[in-house]
């Protein structure tokens, strides 16, 4: 399997990790001094909305998992799958331009 390929994921952590993927184009969207170069308020007030609703949405596919006996994450094959999803793309949304 390469990088990219999606690993094999239960649908609770497919859906913990779409979530999470979710919050991290949010929180960017969130970012005064994201590579735009332009801050829109109004943008700003329905990411943080979203924000919350995908923080509770996180917390009920977290909880699924409790429920069917998926009490640990393997970390490794979570992060190959944000990977696969372009989650280093996504992430870097996140940090600060250089000067």
């Amino acid at each position: 399997m390469t990088e990219r390929e999606l690993p094999a994921l239960t649908r609770a952590e497919q859906e913990l990790v779409d979530r999470y993927l979710r919050i991290i184009d949010l929180v960017a969207r969130l970012n005064p001094a994201r590579d735009s170069g332009h801050f829109d308020a109004r943008g700003c007030v329905l990411a943080a909305q979203a924000l919350a609703a995908e923080a509770r949405a996180i917390g009920v596919a977290a909880e699924t998992m409790l429920e069917r006996g998926e009490d640990e994450l393997h970390t490794a094959t979570l992060a190959r799958a944000m990977r696969a999803l372009d989650g280093d793309r996504r992430i870097a949304r996140l940090r600060l331009p250089e000067n």
